[in-house]
C-alpha cells in the first residue's frame, strides 16, 4: 500500500488543440490515481482504471523497471472490465473499440534487449504441453489482451534524477538530459498516436463524448462488479452456482416419475430460465463465454442425474403395479365361483390402471412384461374355468335334488336338478370327453345363464355367496318350521310332496 498524490482521476484544465488529419481537435490529458493506495479497495481501483481505458484514445501504462505478471493481470482485467461496461451501454453485440496502448517502463538499462523485444516477450503464450491449469489461466490473461490487437506500442524512459522526492520542485536543467531528451519523444509518440474518440465507428464531438462519459460513469456505479481480488472466473463462478441452483430447483420441483418428453421440455425449460439469469449477472465477455459453457456442462450433468432417478421411481411404480396386477390374476385364478365376466372386469381394470399410473422410461418394458404376464394368465384361467364349471355344475345339481325333495320339496327344483345332472353326465358319457361338451350349444346357454347369476356390475356372487346361503338357510328353516302354521290356505305356487299321514291328520 502506498500513499499516492493524484486522486481519482484528474483532467487537465485546458484542453490541447492539435489538427488531426485536417481536423481541429481538442485534446484533454488524464492522470489516474495509483494502484494499491492507502485506504482504498480493489475495486475502487479497477474502476478507475475501466474508466480510463473507455475514455482514452490513447492508454499509457506506466510501469517501473520492468513488466510483472500481475501488472497483465491488471491490464488484461480493466480492459475486460472496459469492455463488459462498453457492452453495458451500447450492447452485447457490439464490437469494443480499445484505447491505443502505450507501454511506458521507466528504467535505466534493458540488458540488451529492446522495450519493445520486453513487451511482446512478456505477452507471448506460454508453452503448456502437460496441461498445467495455473498456466492455462496466465494465458487466459493473454488471451483477453487480443482485443488491443496491433494497437500497442513500447516505450522506455530512464530515471529523471536519483532523488526522487524532490522531483516535483525541479526544473528541467536540473533534470537528466537523458531523461529530458526522451520525454521530449514520448510527446511526440504521443502526439501522433492521438486520434478523436470513437464510439461505433464514430468520431465523437464534445457534447457525445460528456454523453457517452455520463452513460459510462451510471453503468460503473450501477450493480455489482468484480474485482481484481477476486477476479472475473471466481465472479462468474459465483453466479453460475446461483444459476445452476436456481436450474436444480426447478428440476426438484418437478414430481418424479414422469413421461420422458414431460421431463424433457422442463429441463429446456429451467435450463433456458438458467442461461438468461447467467446472461443478465454475467461479468465479461470472454470469460463469460467459457462460463456460460461451463454452466450449460453442468446443467447437462445435473440433468443426467435426473433421468436416473426418473429411471428409478418409473421402475419403482411400474414395479408396484405390475406386483399387484400379478397377485390380482392370481386372485382371480381361485375364484369359489369361476366367472369369466368377473376375470374380464379385473383384467380389464388391471391394464386400465396400469397404463393410466405406470409414467416414465420403464413403462415400455413392464408393458412388454404385462402383455406376457396377462395372456398367460388369460390362458390359464380359460383353461380351467370350463372344467371348474363343469366340476360347480355337477355338485349343484345334486344339492339342489336334495334341496328340492327334503328340504324345500319342489317337485319342479328336484326335476329340473336331475334333468341337470343327466345332461352332464351322459353327455360326456356318450361323447367321450367333458371337452366335446363345451362346443355344445345347450352347454353355452348354461354358460351364459351360469355368468348372469354369479357376476354382474351390481352383485357378485363370489363374494356374497356364503352370507347369501345363510340368509337363504335362516329364510328356509323358518317357513319350514313356522311359516305354514300360520298360512290359512294350502295353496301353493308349485306342487308339493305330502305325505298320507299328515293327510289322516287333516281329516
Amino acid at each position: 500500500m502506498r500513499d499516492t498524490k493524484t486522486k481519482g482521476i484528474w483532467v487537465w484544465g485546458t484542453p490541447l488543440e492539435l489538427d488531426i488529419d485536417g481536423v481541429k481537435t481538442s485534446v484533454f490529458y488524464l492522470d489516474t490515481e495509483g494502484f494499491e493506495s492507502i485506504g482504498k479497495s480493489n475495486v475502487y481501483d479497477d474502476r478507475i482504471f475501466a474508466l480510463a481505458t473507455v475514455m482514452s484514445s490513447v492508454l499509457i501504462y506506466n510501469l517501473p523497471e520492468t513488466i510483472r505478471e500481475a501488472d497483465i493481470s491488471r491490464l488484461s482485467f480493466a480492459v475486460e472490465l472496459a469492455e463488459e461496461f462498453y457492452g453495458r451501454v451500447k450492447g452485447q453485440d457490439v464490437a469494443f473499440e480499445p484505447a491505443k496502448l502505450l507501454w511506458l517502463i521507466q528504467r535505466d538499462f534493458l540488458q540488451g534487449k529492446s522495450v519493445q523485444e520486453m513487451v511482446d516477450e512478456a505477452l507471448r503464450q506460454v508453452p503448456n504441453a502437460n496441461g498445467d491449469k495455473n498456466i492455462d489461466q496466465v494465458n487466459q490473461i493473454r488471451d483477453s489482451l487480443a482485443v488491443m490487437g496491433d494497437n500497442s506500442t513500447a516505450f522506455s524512459l530512464p530515471q529523471p534524477h536519483l532523488k526522487r522526492t524532490q522531483l516535483c520542485d525541479m526544473k528541467d536543467d536540473e533534470l537528466d538530459p537523458a531523461y529530458v531528451k526522451k520525454r521530449d519523444q514520448l510527446k511526440e509518440v504521443v502526439s501522433a498516436k492521438i486520434r478523436p474518440k470513437i464510439v461505433q465507428g464514430k468520431s465523437l464531438n464534445g457534447k457525445e463524448f460528456v454523453s457517452f462519459l455520463e452513460q459510462i460513469l451510471e453503468a460503473l456505479n450501477k450493480g455489482e462488479i468484480p474485482s481484481t481480488g477476486s477476479l472475473v472466473e471466481v465472479f462468474n463462478k459465483g453466479i453460475l452456482e446461483r444459476c445452476l441452483k436456481l436450474y436444480s430447483d426447478r428440476m426438484g420441483n418437478l414430481g418424479l416419475p414422469r413421461p420422458e418428453e414431460s421431463l424433457q421440455q422442463a429441463h429446456e425449460g429451467a435450463k433456458e430460465t438458467a442461461v438468461a439469469s447467467f446472461d443478465e449477472q454475467h461479468f465479461g465477455r470472454h470469460h463469460a463465454k467459457k462460463s456460460a459453457e461451463k454452466l450449460v456442462e453442468e446443467i447437462e450433468k445435473v440433468y443426467k442425474n435426473f433421468l436416473l432417478a426418473n429411471e428409478y421411481q418409473s421402475s419403482k411404480l411400474c414395479e408396484a403395479l405390475y406386483t399387484r396386477c400379478e397377485e390380482k390374476m392370481d386372485q382371480l385364478q381361485v375364484l369359489r365361483l369361476p366367472s369369466m365376466a368377473k376375470f374380464n372386469a379385473g383384467f380389464l381394470h388391471c391394464n386400465q390402471s396400469f397404463e393410466r399410473e405406470c409414467v416414465g422410461p420403464s413403462k415400455i418394458n413392464y408393458e412388454m412384461r404385462m402383455v406376457k404376464m396377462m395372456g398367460k394368465s388369460k390362458s390359464l384361467f380359460i383353461k380351467e374355468y370350463n372344467h371348474r364349471l363343469f366340476n360347480w355344475l355337477v355338485a349343484f345339481s345334486l344339492v339342489m335334488v336334495v334341496v328340492g325333495r327334503f328340504i324345500i320339496k319342489f317337485i319342479l327344483i328336484e326335476i329340473g336338478a336331475w334333468i341337470l345332472f343327466i345332461f352332464l353326465e351322459t353327455y360326456t358319457r356318450m361323447f367321450w370327453t367333458s371337452e366335446s361338451l363345451y362346443y355344445n350349444p345347450v352347454w353355452h346357454a348354461i354358460v351364459g345363464a351360469w355368468e348372469t347369476v354369479v357376476y354382474s356390475p351390481i352383485l357378485d356372487l363370489d363374494r356374497w355367496a356364503i352370507p347369501l346361503v345363510v340368509i337363504i338357510g335362516i329364510v328356509v328353516v323358518y317357513w319350514r318350521c313356522y311359516g305354514r302354521r300360520k298360512q290359512g290356505s294350502r295353496w301353493t305356487l308349485l306342487p308339493l310332496y305330502s305325505s298320507q299321514k299328515h293327510e289322516h291328520r287333516s281329516e
